[in-house]
Order: structure tokens, then sequence, then C-alpha cells
């Protein structure tokens, strides 16, 4: 039986190796969407800096060191709107690509989107990063809602979906 390959040390990906290549640090975020029938759970932001007065996702957020995206969506779910959701009930939409072509590695996203149709609890505001809550059907959506995340409600009500979603480029 052969032994697994060990990777020498001067083959790992590491924080120079990026600087040095020009890599960016892309940075993952998991978003959800309550659906009740033919309506969505959306949130009005405030007090962010990030979008303030939009309405958004009813949950979202960056995943944490050590995370998977869908336990960042379980999670995000939990602490933002008191929802427990099973990862396995969480039906992923597309995967979007992002860049507000600044060219700032902080400009780069990869965010997961998915929605769920069943959790335990009902939806409540927990955070103080939201001043309203409410479900609103798929074809009158309040005004306005953030950019990226509207593109993705407006592909799931026309039903033109894809895998994988490129925004701002």
């Amino acid at each position: 039986m052969n032994e697994p390959e060990t990777m020498p040390d001067n083959r790992e990906y590491s924080e120079t190796y990026a600087a040095d290549h020009g890599r960016f640090a892309v940075i993952p975020a998991a978003y959800v969407l309550l659906r009740r029938g033919n309506e969505v759970l959306l949130q009005l932001r405030q007090g962010t800096g990030y979008y303030d007065g939009h309405w958004a996702c009813g949950a979202a957020g960056h995943v944490e060191r050590g995370e998977t995206l869908l336990g960042g969506a379980a999670r995000e779910t939990r602490e933002e709107l008191g929802v427990e959701v099973d990862e396995s009930d969480l039906e992923v939409l597309t995967v979007m690509h992002r860049t507000g072509a600044t060219g700032a590695a902080s400009d780069e996203r990869s965010d997961g989107f998915f929605q769920v149709t069943r959790g335990r609890g009902e939806p409540r505001l927990i955070e103080d990063k939201a001043a309203d809550l409410g479900w609103f059907p798929l074809d009158a959506l309040p005004d306005p809602v953030v950019p990226h995340e509207l593109a993705v409600i407006e592909a799931l009500r026309e039903r033109r979906l894809v895998p994988i979603t490129a925004f701002g480029f």
C-alpha cells in the first residue's frame, strides 16, 4: 500500500505568496431567503454603514474562520432571526462571484445564496442592524433592495437562476 504524499512546506499557499503574486483574498458570505409560498422574508437594514435603508435577505453574513458555507447560513439565520434551520434544509439558489471593481482585495466576494422553507421558531428581529422585517411577494418587493441581492431574487422570481452568478464585472 502506498503512503500518502505530504506537501512540502514550501508549497503552502501563504499570505506572503498571495501578496507576492497579486492574489485576492476572497471573502465568503452566506445569504438566506426564508420562503413562505411565493413570499420572501426581508429585513430593512439600519446602523451598519452598508446599504442602510435598503431591504435585504432575511439573514446574511460573513462565514467565520473554520465554518462551512452551510454552517454560516444556519448560524446567521439563528443569530439574526431566531430561527433554527437544519443545514440539509438549505437549498442552494446560486453562488455569486461579486466585485465592486475597485481592485481592492476586500472587494472580491463569494456569496452563497440559499432558500429554506422550514425552520423552528418564528422569525423576529434579534440584532440591532435592522429596523423592520417583513414578508413580501416575489412580484411585489419593497424598494430599494440591496442590488446584488435583488439580482438573485429577481432571477428566482423569473426562474432563471444559474449555478454561478457574476455581479459587478
